[in-house]
């Protein structure tokens, strides 16, 4: 890994030095130390974006303002067809791929110092998972554009299920899409866990009475995003037991059918509220987040 680093990190200063001689407007390009940590503060700031949209339309189903909640796909689509809807999606799809650009740096070059140890790997392996979902929410902004007028919470749905029709026609498909199901399930309850128990001021460098002011909302917003997955996980777990690839749905699939509980207008919006909050200690986030760009490759 060391010797990798080392030549990304030299063949970088190498194109760096020369593009400075060819073009002297280069010289006043920030250095990278300092590109990477505005890419990741771009980044925190798209993913807040995303789920202040998603707990404001989940909110507006829950008060039966629209017709039914929507996950992430559903609130970009919702975006595009607001005014300059193309400029904003554009922007926020270059602000996801900053995002992947971080979990990148946190996850296979350590930027946050993490370091080697099984507890520290399963973070890291989280940090990568993270990567990989917005990586795919990025590019499925920009196919949006192409796509606009559709309705998008019918294509989730529709995607899903022929993933688990998919793995279902594998064998032991039944027990891969078990295994799926669980696989969400562990994201939910490692959500909530991490509201309930996570040191979030650790992260952040700002002042004590700043952190003790957004602490409680980050366990909001992490215990809401949990609670969140968990309809969708039992979907897929159920599918997998009954071998039936039309009992997936998605994400806001999911969360209609958590207000269909009883008292689930009142569950819904609360998980709306939590979402919210969710994407406004992203905003935190990009503010105030320490942001340490891996020493491997900027080290001279």
């Amino acid at each position: 890994m060391s010797s990798l680093t080392s030549t990304v990190r030299d063949r970088l200063a190498d194109l760096g030095e020369r593009g400075r001689k060819r073009l002297p407007i280069l010289k006043r390009v920030p250095p990278l130390h300092d590109l990477l940590e505005g890419a990741a503060r771009i980044g925190y700031g798209a993913r807040g974006f995303v789920y202040l949209s998603i707990g404001l339309i989940v909110l507006l189903a829950a008060t039966d303002r629209i017709g039914e909640a929507a996950g992430s796909s559903g609130a970009v689509a919702m975006l595009a067809e607001q005014p300059f809807g193309r400029v904003w999606l554009i922007l926020l799809g270059l602000g996801l791929w900053a995002f992947v650009l971080w979990r990148v740096l946190q996850a296979v070059f350590d930027a946050d110092r993490e370091g080697r140890d099984p507890k520290a790997l399963m973070l890291r392996a989280g940090q990568a998972m993270s990567g990989l979902f917005y990586a795919l929410l990025a590019s499925g902004v920009f196919e949006i554009l192409d796509e606009i007028g559709r309705d998008p919470s019918s294509d989730d749905v529709a995607e899903n299920q022929q993933k688990a029709a998919l793995l279902l026609d594998l064998p032991f498909g039944d027990l891969l899409l078990i295994g799926a199901g669980l696989v969400i399930l562990a994201v939910g309850v490692g959500n909530v866990i991490k509201g309930a128990t996570a040191d979030f001021a650790e992260a952040l460098a700002c002042s004590p009475e700043i952190c003790r002011r957004v602490t409680p909302v980050a366990r909001a917003g992490y215990v809401a995003r949990g609670l969140a997955y968990l309809p969708l996980a039992s979907f897929v777990i159920l599918a997998g037991v009954h071998a039936r690839a039309s009992d997936v749905t998605s994400f806001g699939g999911g969360l209609d059918a958590m207000e269909a509980l009883p008292a689930g207008s009142w569950l819904l919006g609360a998980t709306a509220v939590g979402l919210m909050a969710f994407g406004a200690f992203a905003f935190v986030e990009a503010r105030y987040r320490r942001i340490r760009p891996p020493k491997t490759l900027i080290a001279g």
